[in-house]
């Protein structure tokens, strides 16, 4: 009991410490670790004023058992926690979904009590899907004597996957998963951005990149950007927090098993997260540890399959599937192969199902502002690899590592805690590797034409531009030099890249010449074709001359009141609206108004483009608030935003 919390109004301070100490008891740590754990508390903080008997948790538990076309049938079994101080106390559950009511009653026995309801049936139901996400309400009120106690609203999607050797399947049909990884790391604020941002990061992934998978790598994430996947209809995968070590001493290990724990029983409704992640990543095998973990999972959610992603072959299997963090490709000891076979790195006879969670990455570091050949190898490394999982059917898929760039330890990075293993940049600006998931996207969703040229005589070796790979969705493509047409290509084998023939949309291959070094250069168009017309196009000046200073805002809109913050990306371009790549000009920023900008007011155009966010002062009132932002000759923007 709090003095005068049930008396006089009174003022009552809750003082937290924080110890940021990287403790070695306490995972990830024991050894290094390949990403930058920052301390303090980073994300909402909430104080609940309870009844003496209260809902704890609740798991909405369900089968599909039959599907017809986009709906199913779903037998629902809810699982609700309560905790009470009295004991004999006759109390009612009511649960509303679907337009239905269900009653549950029990007597309370003091503590923490499971009280299961009797499953039940809801007939066609619209299933989840990521092409298709269909979301439910559903509401949960817990009663004694007809008077509300506690009351709790879930959002649910319900959806059938099956895994085996064949691949997964998706509500019975198959699916190939095509994904990237994720840390939640941000420039200058760490872990410690808002809901915006965090659900900014989701529709980046599904809307911008197209990818229909992410892997929370390597610890849950933010519950903002979990129902934002589920909105979007975004799979997940979730993991545990760690990285490679596995300590001995028992208080370590006992915190891998409550983590396994706390990260189903915090995000077991979810329809996005279609399995647990209960291996510390690229661990060895510790028979007693993981089994323990994969009980515990079990347990608390019987209806997820269970895995761990290995760089070790021959793993022992004590999941559901078998994954296994990949980086064949750019090895010097890869022989020509893209990815290994899975008995290779299972060492079983039988296949089993498997999982490609990481492949690229380390093996090819590649900055945004890094020449022109290292930006296209490493685009065409994950079209390989993604291409050959797509391939053949024992691969469930690939989750490529990874979306963004990110912080890290001093063992790691480029010398400045940074991994640049990402197809984004930190400000989630596009390198060239980004283009082999957007050109994936259906047509119908998004004309997508990515050359992944500079257009530059000088920037490749020898002085040619060619061979250019164009990554789009379009099936016919055609390139004009200097205003002449070199003919239109439709999408066919001789002229698409082999090794990625097996991609929705294989880029195409241009081989051509544009004349000897030395000889007059001229401007180019790409333009993509849908059905004989033409829907987009990509102009390069043969003369590129800085033009505009553009800056683009994800939302005009700030939440005043809260903390929230919104992206501007800042690029210089040419008068075909293109990024200068090299141009590395100084730009002021400036606010008025309730808001600040996250980082330093003075930044620099690194390969042309840049970015920050704006976030809300604190105790922000409504109203307008202007960001400007100042560059060389007049070069100014300024930017509203809305506070309300």
């Amino acid at each position: 009991e709090l003095p005068g919390f049930h008396g006089d109004p009174k003022t009552i301070h809750l003082e937290v410490v924080v110890d940021s100490t990287e403790r070695e008891e306490i995972p990830p740590f024991g050894n290094i670790v390949d990403y930058l754990a920052f301390g303090g508390i980073y994300r909402d903080v909430y104080l609940y004023e309870l009844e003496s008997t209260f809902l704890s948790d609740a798991a909405i538990r369900y089968e599909v058992s039959s599907i017809e076309g986009e709906t199913g049938t779903v037998c629902v079994t809810p699982v609700v926690e309560i905790d009470s101080l009295k004991q004999g106390t006759p109390i009612c559950l009511k649960l509303q979904l679907a337009g239905q009511e269900h009653l549950c009653e029990a007597v309370t026995l003091g503590g923490v009590q499971t009280i299961q309801f009797p499953t039940f049936a809801c007939e066609e139901m619209l299933l989840w899907h990521t092409d298709a996400p269909h979301l439910y309400d559903c509401h949960i009120v817990l009663e004694e004597a007809g008077c509300v106690l506690d009351e709790a609203d879930i959002r649910l999607g319900f959806r059938k996957i099956d895994f085996s050797a064949d691949g997964m399947f998706l509500n019975d049909r198959p699916f190939k998963i095509f994904g990237l990884n994720r840390h939640q790391s941000f420039p200058y604020a760490g872990y410690a951005m808002p809901k915006r941002a965090q659900e900014q990061d989701a529709l980046i992934l599904k809307r911008e990149l197209g990818v229909n998978t992410v892997r929370t790598s390597h610890y849950p994430q933010s519950p903002y950007f979990l129902d934002q996947c589920d909105e979007l209809g975004l799979l997940v995968l979730e993991e545990i927090p760690g990285w490679q070590y596995v300590s001995q001493k028992e208080e370590w290990r006992s915190l891998v098993v409550r983590d396994t724990k706390g990260m189903i029983k915090r995000d077991i409704n979810h329809p996005s997260i279609f399995a647990w992640g209960v291996r510390i990543n690229e661990s060895r095998d510790d028979h007693a540890l993981y089994e323990e973990t994969n009980r515990a999972a079990k347990e608390l959610d019987p209806t997820r399959p269970t895995t761990g992603s290995r760089c070790i072959e021959r793993s022992e299997l004590l999941e559901d599937f078998y994954s296994m963090n990949d980086f064949m490709h750019g090895s010097s000891q890869n022989n020509g192969n893209i990815l290994r076979k899975q008995t290779r790195c299972t060492g079983l006879e039988e296949k089993v199902p498997y999982l490609v969670t990481e492949c690229v990455g380390h093996m090819f570091p590649t900055k945004r502002f890094d020449q022109e050949q290292r930006l296209i190898e490493h685009a065409l490394m994950h079209g390989r690899i993604q291409s050959m999982a797509a391939q053949y059917p024992e691969y469930m898929g690939a989750i490529a590592w990874c979306a963004f760039d990110y912080y890290t330890h001093f063992d790691f990075g480029s010398g400045d805690r940074i991994c640049y293993h990402g197809v984004m940049d930190m400000f989630r600006i596009p390198k060239f590797a980004a283009a082999v998931y957007k050109s994936q996207k259906k047509p119908k969703d998004e004309y997508v034409l990515e050359p992944l040229t500079y257009w530059t005589r000088g920037e490749r070796n020898g002085g040619n531009v060619f061979p250019i790979h164009v990554f789009t969705n379009c099936p016919v493509i055609e390139i004009k030099m200097g205003g002449v047409s070199k003919g239109r290509m439709e999408r066919q084998f001789f002229n698409t890249d082999p090794n990625m023939q097996f991609l929705d949309y294989p880029p195409f291959l241009l081989q051509m010449t544009n004349g000897e070094w030395g000889d007059c250069w001229n401007e180019a168009e790409f333009i993509g074709y849908m059905d004989e017309k033409p829907v987009i196009s990509r102009h390069f000046a043969a003369n590129p001359i800085y033009t505009e200073l553009l800056v683009e805002a994800d939302s005009s809109e700030l939440i005043a009141g809260e903390f929230d913050a919104v992206r501007m990306v800042v690029k210089a371009v040419d008068q075909a609206g293109n990024i200068l790549p090299y141009l590395s000009e100084a730009v002021s920023v400036e606010t008025e108004g309730d808001v600040e900008i996250i980082g330093p007011c003075c930044i620099s155009l690194t390969g042309g483009c840049t970015g920050f966010w704006v976030r809300t002062r604190p105790d922000a009132g409504k109203g307008v608030a202007r960001v400007t932002v100042l560059g060389s000759e007049g070069r100014t923007k300024r930017i509203a935003l809305q506070l309300i």
